[in-house]
């Protein structure tokens, strides 16, 4: 059966957009058609469970549940509040017990009970982050959660706090549904750590800094059953020359392991790494403008061979073709018109 993918794109209502855009994904063209809109109110994240069943959506209640339809399309299932002020971002585990929100207005992270018809439950376990980050502007940074994610073992969960320019480890108690500090890593003070994503194989951890505009890597294991951090390298994620006007927005990794992308803000471009499979160590492969402004996030389609850019300012979707061997990307259709893009999920049907 020939494999079919469908784009989520979550965005800001407070203008134009009612909800989640739709798109049916043509993977070896590397384009997009925009097939419905399902309203909701200001769905900043969204995730698809690991069973392909469900989709989870920030909005302004709070998580909202949605059943995925064999063509893709969303029917909502419920709606339920997280306890604390609207979320950012959200992670689930693989056996979809439990969904995850990070909180940027708030400093929470919560844990939600999740149900087998995919609805949402009541809240499991809520830990507000307290302290005093960076000063910028002779203001006192507070905390504000910008990320959460599962360690690969699933046993712990990263909170990227990027007030506080750190990031907390928590243990998963999942049978309990409680969270239970483990360790704390400690970026560099003013960095204002943004988001952290894992290698393929689960050995390393790419911590991406917003206002020092550098990937930090780590080792990652597991070492008599406790999470072990040891940092091997940090790069910057644009030239020197663009550095003080760059703000590193938005990481991912490719499907098959070998490449981390990040987005710059301010200089509105898009830096492509190679991952050293043995050291997990980058490499700068390619460094362009996105011909857009804003570019808060990115996706990568599932080959490889293109990704798209969430260019949040300009309400638009650039696509472009990344030419490995010859280390550049060429954008090779008109960018898609859409209201304050935040976030995209790319899944495929028929799984």
């Amino acid at each position: 059966m020939e494999e079919k993918y469908v784009a989520y794109v979550g965005t800001y209502t407070h203008e134009n957009s009612v909800g989640i855009h739709l798109y049916d994904v043509d993977i070896k063209a590397g384009r997009m058609e925009e097939r419905t809109v399902v309203p909701i109110n200001n769905p900043s994240d969204l995730i698809v469970s690991k069973n392909g069943k469900f989709l989870y959506s920030i909005a302004d209640e709070g998580v909202e549940s949605f059943r995925i339809l064999p063509d893709g399309n969303l029917e909502p299932v419920n709606k339920q509040w997280i306890g604390g002020m609207r979320g950012c971002y959200l992670e689930v585990d693989h056996e979809n017990r439990y969904l995850f929100v990070a909180g940027h207005h708030d400093g929470k992270v919560t844990m939600m009970q999740l149900c087998e018809d995919g609805s949402i439950g009541d809240i499991a376990d809520g830990i507000f982050h307290k302290g005093i980050g960076r000063t910028i502007a002779e203001r006192i940074s507070n905390p504000h959660v910008d990320c959460v994610k599962l360690t690969p073992d699933e046993q712990y969960l990263c909170a990227v706090d990027n007030g506080l320019d750190h990031v907390k480890v928590y243990q998963v108690d999942y049978e309990k549904g409680k969270l239970k500090l483990e360790s704390i890593i400690r970026g560099p003070l003013e960095s204002a750590p943004r988001m952290i994503r894992f290698s393929r194989d689960g050995r390393y951890a790419y911590i991406l800094y917003e206002l020092l505009n550098q990937v930090e890597v780590f080792s990652y294991e597991l070492a008599d059953g406790e999470p072990k951090f040891e940092k091997i390298q940090t790069i910057s994620t644009t030239t020197a020359k663009e550095e003080e006007l760059c703000a590193a927005s938005g990481m991912e990794i490719s499907l098959d392991g070998k490449y981390l992308f990040c987005t710059n803000a301010g200089v509105n471009s898009v830096t492509i790494f190679e991952i050293d499979p043995e050291t997990g160590c980058l490499t700068m492969m390619c460094n362009s403008k996105i011909s857009g402004d804003y570019p808060k996030t990115l996706g990568i389609y599932p080959n490889g061979e293109h990704f798209m850019s969430l260019n949040h300012e300009t309400n638009e979707i650039t696509t472009f073709r990344v030419f490995y061997e010859k280390k550049h990307i060429l954008m090779e259709s008109k960018p898609l018109s859409i209201d304050k893009p935040n976030c995209v999920y790319i899944h495929k049907l028929n799984q």
